[in-house]
């Protein structure tokens, strides 16, 4: 399994942020090809201390060979490309295999 995890520092505009991606962001994401599931949070926390990070969104990918396809597709531009347009913050993209 090869797990992809976006992590999001706090944009300028947080509810701007929340309102495009999930009208517009997400359902880019979700075409992604050879994706098996996702899930994001908006709502993070840190314990007693700050978060350094707004969202997260993570997706399952089968290996990194059918990730870095699926980044490489049209969608996965498409996915990549969009980012800059609510993410005022930035985004940290990490991906990685899980061992069972």
């Amino acid at each position: 399994m090869h797990k992809v995890l976006v992590l999001y520092p706090t944009p300028t505009d947080p509810a701007a942020f929340e309102e495009y991606y999930r009208n517009v962001h997400l359902p880019l994401a979700r075409k992604l090809p050879g994706m098996l599931d996702h899930r994001f949070t908006l709502s993070v926390s840190a314990g007693d201390q700050e978060s350094p990070y707004f969202a997260i969104f993570e997706a399952d990918f089968p290996d990194e060979a059918t990730y870095a396809a699926s980044m490489a597709s049209p969608e996965g531009q498409a996915v990549g490309a969009d980012v800059p347009n609510y993410a005022t913050g930035g985004a940290v993209v990490l991906h990685y295999d899980v061992e069972p």
